[in-house]
């Protein structure tokens, strides 16, 4: 045998390409010979695959189980006497038909390759006569399906036996060996024998199993299963092949037909495509996707028709009489020849094992075909280049895509090279998901070449593999080429691909950066409509607001937000709108803070509210209102109607609120509320968080936050008219009632200070009236320490004087108009002063003194208010608010007030103080002649040599004249001894006296000890705390130490 380099001496159409080499294969044992079991070449019979390995058949029945180093590894004898004429191999069940000396009719024998006993030989499953006719016929061929169910006898009179159910019968554990169901014979041609079967194997296009015939004239079709089976076969086609010159294909769907002037493929529907490839052929074997096609021997010559045999006979010295056979291996699919080469001899068997090619020579030698790797396969047709078949090459043997997308982008440099940019950016466009983008990118980045790029960029986005850089890079060439209908269909087709237009995920481009991109070239109208689709809504109103200036339509998609977008976005650029459109977005923000589309929550996801309150911060402070303006704002109006009316549908009968009145706390009655449902909870957003909005717009601000206090609270400083309705503030219950105090607080503060602001064009002060009303309402919630701090800074005086007077800071209002008189000379603050202290001195007497030292300061004053200062300083005497001492160091502080000034008012408290001393002389020697008294009662009574005598004549109990026996007291009290009680030593008149007596000086005494309360009062009373302790001798006590240890 010689392997010879093949050529194109086929048909033209035909490329032919080294993708097989040739090998001899040598005996394990001898390398330099074949394998020993097949050097009796001409006792084989038949060469077949299997499970198992290649089987071998000899003429004397055995069979030979070969390795892959092609030794024998066991083998029997499976017709006795006989020779093995077929053999055909499904997962380890063999059938074999062969001849015995015992029968004249072939013997049909199945065996399970598997099950082995102790001589190595496989177990007979089946063993059945194929007997047809009184005459026996020889087996041309046989065919066994993929699931072992159906088996297939070809005939050379032209018949053919079909088995059914083979499967069943030989896995149905009889142990007959006959037992195989009844032939069915399904076709008869006694003028045609059959050269060929194959079944085509169910697929998912059709279920059914069909059987392939092919006589010397003809190929039929026969449905083998399914319904419809059991009819006569159908002719597909008029052209017949020889012995072994049908074979199915690969994936065994069509048969291949060869015969000398081409081959054919024949299909269930008739025949298929056919190539030309004139030439004798002896058989026709398949390997993976290759055809491999044997010539009988023949004589080679110079002078002969193929490169092959040429080739041949110059390279090798032939002998005489020398025959060889052609082999040829054809990819039918890809139309080329993937070896071709002759062999000496002639070829005895084709053999398709272990993923290579295996020719036996009649000499006994054995060739093997060895494909090449695919990398040099492609390689070879990258070199020519042949792009288009390797890619076809590729699709057959089924690799993998990394490797097909490989081949695109040689392909794609190869034509990019050859200036073919449509056709190279076809190729690269096949790459995407395995090739950068970047490596094609930077090839047709120059302008020339820009539209491939778009056509590259734009298939990236549709298989969602772009990033943000080519989604950027896509938009800016369609801006560059100004190619507005293209943006257009991308941006609109794209943005609609998404089956569910909420999931951005599936989106083919990043949309942030389309946004981007199209606002920075100035297409707006795509940008807002990528922005509205995905309800971007941040991004969609920064387009209208701050690129294309369209403020109605952006008021209007504010609109139709859900509110807390809409709170952010107001938030954001609500000072812009307000700029533009103001009555527009002042009713849209009143609309929000009322709660025209309030928010509703569970009252379980609600924090816990916050009991800790905090100070109202200065608004209007932040908002940097006072910025040095010169020019005073125009008026804005009263809120109207419009903006501070009630909602179209308020609850019916709301009460009518004033500036004296507020909404009732009175909870509403729900109307039989079901036990396990929870009240809805309204979550109105806070209007302190537009308050920034209205930083160049005072009017409106003013209108905003009226018409929020009147249509949320029901609060409003306006004189109501009679029969006017007033809204009514919300019956649902707040989410956070904390937070909406608060609110209420910041807009009336707010309010305030727009108050103290803003004054009327036409002189009148509107504004500072609703200031006052607003100060004045005990219903009204705000800060009073912060109102005191507006007022003051606005000079806003009745505001002043009010708070201060709701505060209980009197003083300051006396402070104040005194001040003013200082500060300013004006001659009515001394009379305001003068007024005040009418109306708060009686319950402040404190503030007497005050405006006493107020009216002394300056002659002034004292000339002006004299009268005023007499009656002040009678009212001080009359209620004992300080002492006339303390009124002459407060008149003499200074050189203001003269003696004759107040001479009258000094010689009548001189007199009360003459009369009070001349009382107090005489009480105090009335009190000494009684002490002398005493003192010298006690001293009579306690001699005991002075006699005492009892001049009492009647009892001082029963009053009666005393008899005896009597008992007489030292106290002058005598009494019958009956009217005493049992053993009595002490004066019962006296005894009560005596007792309180005693009991005020043990309390005195336990007093005296308490410094803690003396301290006390010494600090609340001063001087009269300690002049009582030294009268009720508490000052001079001396405490003596019982026996018992007890201050005594």
């Amino acid at each position: 045998m010689t392997a010879l380099v093949p050529g194109s001496a086929v048909a033209p159409a035909w490329r032919q390409f080294p993708f097989f080499e040739v090998a001899p294969v040598k005996d394990i044992h001898d390398l330099a010979s074949p394998p020993e079991v097949f050097k009796n070449t001409p006792e084989i019979s038949a060469v077949s695959p299997s499970s198992v390995g290649v089987l071998l058949a000899d003429i004397y029945g055995t069979i030979h189980v070969l390795s892959k180093d092609f030794e024998s590894v066991h083998s029997w004898v499976a017709h006795v006497s006989g020779r093995v004429t077929h053999m055909v191999d499904r997962d380890g069940i063999l059938v074999t038909v062969g001849e015995e000396e015992s029968t004249p009719q072939p013997l049909l024998k199945i065996w399970d390759l598997r099950k082995l006993n102790k001589t190595s030989t496989p177990k007979l499953l089946r063993s059945i006569k194929l007997q047809h006719g009184n005459r026996p016929h020889p087996v041309s061929t046989v065919a066994l399906s993929s699931s072992l169910s159906h088996l297939a006898i070809g005939l050379a009179d032209g018949t053919v036996l079909l088995f059914r159910h083979i499967d069943q019968s030989i896995f149905s554990g009889s142990t007959s060996l006959t037992a195989l169901p009844k032939p069915r014979i399904i076709h008869e041609s006694p003028t045609e024998p059959i050269t060929g079967l194959g079944f085509r194997e169910p697929t998912e296009e059709s279920q059914h199993l069909f059987l392939f015939i092919v006589t010397i004239n003809r190929v039929l079709c026969y449905q083998a299963s399914g319904r419809g089976s059991g009819g006569t076969p159908v002719v597909v086609d008029e052209v017949g092949a020889g012995l072994g010159c049908a074979v199915m294909d690969w994936r065994q769907r069509n048969i291949i037909v060869a015969r000398d002037e081409a081959i054919y493929m024949c299909s269930t529907d008739g025949r298929g495509p056919s190539v030309a490839y004139e030439g004798h052929k002896s058989s026709v074997h398949t390997h993976l996707n290759y055809l491999i096609i044997v010539s009988p021997p023949f004589f080679p010559s110079a002078s002969a028709a193929s490169a092959t045999v040429r080739n041949f006979v110059a390279r090798t010295p032939v002998p005489s009489g020398t025959d060889v056979s052609k082999v040829t291996v054809f990819d039918l699919e890809n139309k080329f020849i993937a070896y071709s080469g002759t062999f000496t001899e002639g070829v005895r068997a084709v053999v398709s094992e272990w993923g290579q090619i295996f020719i036996l020579a009649n000499d006994g030698k054995l060739s093997r075909l060895e494909e090449k790797p695919t990398p040099i396969k492609l390689e070879m047709l990258y070199q020519k280049p042949l792009f288009k078949l390797a890619l076809d090459i590729a699709k057959t043997q089924g690799l993998e895509a990394s490797s097909v997308a490989d081949i695109h982008r040689r392909y794609g440099d190869h034509l990019y090279s050859q200036a073919d940019y449509d056709g190279a950016m076809q190729q690269f466009i096949k790459t995407i998901g395995y090739l950068q983008p970047s490596y094609v990118i930077r090839k047709f980045l120059d302008a020339q070449r820009i539209h491939n790029l778009v056509t590259y960029l734009q298939e990236l986005h549709s298989l969602g593999l772009a990033n943000s850089d080519h989604t950027t890079l896509l938009l800016n060439t369609y801006t560059k080429l100004k190619d507005v209908s293209r943006l257009d269909s991308f941006i609109r087709t794209e943005s609609r691909r998404p089956t569910d237009s909420t999931d951005k995920s599936k989106l083919p481009f990043d949309l942030d950066t389309a946004i981007r991109v199209c606002r920075q070239a100035g297409y707006f109208e795509h940008a807002s409509y990528l922005a509205k689709k995905y309800d971007r809504h941040e991004d969609y109103l920064r387009i209208q607001v701050e690129d294309a200036g369209n403020y109605a339509d952006a008021l209007a998609y504010l609109r139709q937000l859900d509110p807390e977008a809409t709170e952010s976005s107001l938030a954001r650029y609500g000072r812009v709108m307000l700029a533009n459109l103001p009555d527009e977005t002042t009713q849209l923000l009143i609309d929000i803070c009322t709660g025209s589309n309030p928010i509703t929550i569970n009252p379980e996801a609600l924090p816990a509210p916050q009991t800790k309150s905090s100070n109202t911060p200065s608004y209007l402070s932040y908002l940097a209102l006072n910025r040095g303006s010169t020019s005073e704002p125009p008026v804005p109006p009263t809120p109207s109607t419009i903006t501070a009316k009630p909602p179209d549908s308020p609850s019916p009968g709301p009460k009518r609120m004033s500036v004296a009145e507020s909404p009732s706390n009175e909870t509403p009655v729900a109307t039989t509320p079901a036990p396990t449902i929870k009240p809805r909870v309204e979550k109105r957003p806070s209007p302190r968080l537009y308050f920034a909005n209205f930083v160049d717009n005072m009017e409106k601000f003013v209108v905003f936050l009226e018409a929020v206090a009147l249509r949320r609270w029901g609060q409003t400083v306006e004189d109501i008219a009679p029969g006017a309705a007033v809204a009514a503030p919300a019956a649902e219950p707040l989410a956070d009632e904390e937070a909406d105090k608060r609110d209420q607080v910041a807009v009336w503060i707010t309010l305030l200070e727009l108050y103290l602001t803003l004054h009327d064009k036409d002189g009148q002060d509107v504004f500072h009236a609703k200031a006052l009303r607003l100060l004045k309402s005990e219903d009204i919630p705000y800060d009073s320490t912060h109102a005191l701090i507006l007022c003051s800074t606005r000079n806003f005086t009745p505001g002043l004087v009010l708070l201060w007077e709701k505060l209980g800071m009197y003083e300051e209002v006396l402070r104040f108009w005194m001040d003013k008189h200082n500060t300013s000379h004006d001659p009515s603050a001394s009379a305001q002063v003068i007024h005040y202290l009418n109306i708060y001195g009686p319950a402040h007497p404190h503030l007497y003194v005050l405006v006493v030292r107020f009216l002394t300061s300056s002659p002034e004053l004292l000339s002006r208010h004299a009268e005023e200062l007499g009656h002040i300083l009678e009212f001080i005497d009359s209620e004992k608010i300080i002492p006339p001492l303390g009124v002459i160091q407060v008149l003499s502080r200074n050189g203001v007030a003269s003696v004759g000034l107040v001479k009258q008012w000094l010689m009548a408290r001189i007199k009360e103080s003459q009369d009070g001393i001349q009382t107090d002389r005489q009480l105090i020697n009335s009190y000494r002649e009684e002490t002398k008294a005493k003192l010298q009662l006690v001293e009579e009574l306690s001699d005991p040599e002075h006699p005492r005598v009892f001049h009492v004549t009647k009892c001082s109990a029963c009053n009666v004249q005393l008899d005896l026996p009597s008992v007489h007291f030292m106290c002058n009290h005598s009494y019958h001894q009956r009217c005493l009680a049992y053993n009595e030593t002490e004066c019962p008149t006296c005894a009560q006296s005596h007792g309180l007596i005693r009991e005020i000086r043990s309390n005195n005494e336990r007093l005296a000890g308490n410094h803690e309360l003396f301290l006390s009062e010494v600090k609340e009373n001063g001087f009269s705390a300690v002049a009582g302790a030294f009268s009720r001798g508490m000052m001079g006590m001396t405490l003596l130490k019982g026996d018992d240890g007890v201050m005594q």
